[in-house]
This record gives C-alpha cells, structure tokens and sequence, in this order.
C-alpha cells in the first residue's frame, strides 16, 4: 500500500488547486454565506462541465470511473477553498445508488438520478442522524410501515445538508423492529416535496444550513427503494464509510491551508524586532501542526485506498475519523494563537477555514464513537 500521490492523482490536485484558485476566492465564500444562500449554483455548474460531481461514478451512467483515492483528492481541494457547494452529500448519496444499481438492487428511478447526478440535473442528498446519537444501524427509528407497493413513513430525521435544494434523499428507515440491530433497515428515495415531508433549516457554525426534517404519514412507493427490504446496512455501512473518508479529506484540506497562513503570518511579523517565527514556543507549535495535519493526511489517504481496493475500510476509516477530528482541531486554535487577536475578527480571512473545519469534524461521529469502533475491530 502506498499512500503518497502517485503521478495522476497529482496532476489532479494541481489542476483542481488551479481551478479553485482562480474561481473560489475568500470573496466569493463569504458572499454566499452573508447572502444566506444554500449554494453557488454558477460554481456547482463548473464542477458539472468539468466532470467532477461524476468523477467516481460508473461511465455507463456518464461517469469518470475514478478510483476513490482521486475522488478523495478532489475533496481535499474543495475543504481547501472551503467550496460552498453540497459537494459532499451529492457524491455519497450517488456513490449508494451506483453501488445498488450494479448489485441490481433497486429500480430504474436511482439510475435515472445517478446519470442526473453526474451532469448536476439533480442534487441528492441524504438523511442519516436521529435522536440517538452514533452511526450505527441501532440508532434508526424512523418508522417505513408497508403499505400496498410502498410504505408510509413516520419519525424525522436532522442535521441533513442541502435537503431543501435537492432533488432526491436517501433515507434510513427501519421496516422491521426486534432482530439484530443491522436488519429491519432498509433505504428509501424520498423528494423532499412529497406530501407530509416538512423541514426546518439551521444555520451551522460553518456558515451552512443544515435540516431537521420530520416526515408525517409520507409515502414512498416500490420505485423509491435502494437496496433490499430490512437489508439496507449492506449498503449504508459502506456508504458511511465513504462518508467519512471524504469528511475527513475535506477537513483535511481546510485544516492545511490554515496551517500555511498561520506558518505565512509566523514569518510577517515581528515582535521585539524579530519574525515571531523565530522563537522557539512558535517554531515548536508549527512542527506539531504540520505533523497532526500531515498524519490526518496520511489516515485519510489509506483509508480511502481501502475503499478503492474494495476491502472492508471500517477500522480504517474510523481510525482516520478520530484522529481527523481531534489533531485537525488542535492544528487550527493553534493557528489561531499565532495569529492572535487577527483570528477572531470576521473581516479577516483566517477565521472562514477554522469555522468550517470544526464544522465538518462534528458531523459522522465523534471521536469517542469512532474509538470504539477501533476497539472492536481489533476485538478488544
């Protein structure tokens, strides 16, 4: 296994890099978060004319056909221009689709949407978290009682990104109570202006709108299922892991580029007529910085190669989760610290990386969640 970038997946990254350079500015994100916007709808066309929402997807469907370690590349970079666009829940939900519709699991509505996701005609989404915290099947409670060729749904779900905007959300609902807690939980399509769907949007700490959506009595019919009946773990599991390796990617890419401005501003200024670069308490904070950045990099990158490989990622991807969500947070308060008082002021840039990297690193699971998951796969 070699987790360094090989020849294309640099050639990727510089390219993507260039293009994010030049097209996403600080700028541009703050001028859709202050606008209150859900997305850059040009910004979300240029990645579809470039091929990038399909990158990972099946050809037949118009796909790029990617291994999943360049897809994770292309997340690094938009974490890095913190690109405000639902990059993240589109290509994990049609990531679970294509994955259903080559087993020959589902209906031709998720392949419809799978080629519509690849151009950008339809935004998907997707719909996991409940009252009970975790990411595990245990934690679904939202009721799909059988009702003739479909079911009717009843309970809510929260924190859903981008849910108002798309076309399409992937749902975990649970058709079958009692048994193992990883049967009874089957996907289901829903539109989000289907009857008895309502939705209440929050804005995050990253500048973003997440939802609690609640569903009274909202019928899916037979089309709207993904994957087999009380059987959905078989495929959430390894679309949650996909989840959090792109999570991860992106934190990583965000908590990057706040660690350069930090090492940047270190070598500005001055203080008793020296370069605060230039004493040992801040030359000692940058080595910790670029080393937990680099590691988070390195976990991140190894898990996804499971992925690309096809191999069970569970302990990989938690192991990159934990260790993500906790040094990539210490990386940027000590960014902060070296930039002082600067980090704190809204005008100023520094702060647009730190809040949409604590952002993204409460979603999928804590790092005490996913510790646990390390355990037991190392059957402790």
């Amino acid at each position: 296994m070699d987790v360094l970038l090989n020849e294309d997946e640099e050639m990727i990254r510089d390219g993507v890099r260039r293009f994010f350079d030049a097209e996403c500015s600080p700028d541009r994100v703050r001028g859709i978060e202050d606008g209150g916007a859900r997305t850059d709808p040009e910004l979300w066309r240029q990645l579809a004319e470039l091929g990038w929402l399909g990158l990972a997807l099946p050809s037949v469907y118009g796909g790029g056909e990617a291994p999943f370690t360049q897809l994770t590349v292309l997340f690094e970079e938009a974490g890095r221009a913190l690109a405000p666009v639902p990059l993240h829940p589109h290509v994990v939900t049609a990531l679970a689709l294509a994955e259903a519709v080559g087993r020959g699991e589902c209906g031709p509505l998720a392949a419809t949407l799978v080629s519509e996701a690849c151009v950008g005609d339809s935004l998907l989404t997707w719909a996991w978290s409940e009252r009970l915290p975790g990411m595990g099947p245990e934690t679904i409670e939202l009721s799909a009682t059988a009702d003739g060729n479909g079911w009717r749904l009843n309970g809510h779900k929260g924190m859903v990104e981008a849910f108002e905007i798309a076309g399409h959300c992937l749902v975990a609902a649970r058709t079958q109570t009692g048994g193992s807690a990883n049967g009874g939980l089957t996907l289901l399509l829903v539109a989000p202006n289907a009857p008895g769907v309502s939705a209440v949007a929050r804005r995050t700490l990253a500048g973003d709108f997440q939802s609690e959506v609640h569903f009274d009595n909202v019928y899916v019919d037979g089309d709207g299922l993904v994957g087999r009946v009380d059987e959905g773990w078989d495929l959430a599991r390894p679309m949650l892991q996909r989840a959090m390796v792109l999570n991860c990617a992106m934190i990583v890419g965000a908590t990057r580029r706040a660690a350069e401005r930090a090492f940047d501003y270190a070598k500005e200024r001055h203080a008793f007529g020296h370069p605060i670069g230039s004493f040992q308490a801040i030359q000692h904070t940058c080595a910790d910085m670029i080393t937990w950045v680099d590691g988070a990099e390195l976990l991140t990158r190894e898990a996804a190669w499971h992925i690309a490989q096809g191999s069970d990622a569970g302990l990989a991807a938690a192991a990159a989760k934990a260790f993500t969500n906790e040094r990539c947070q210490a990386v940027l308060r000590e960014a902060n610290q070296i930039h002082g008082g600067y980090a704190q002021v809204r005008e100023y840039d520094q702060q647009l990386w730190y809040r949409r990297a604590a952002a993204w690193s409460m979603r999928l699971g804590t790092s005490m969640e996913h510790r646990r998951a390390v355990a037991q796969a190392l059957e402790l």
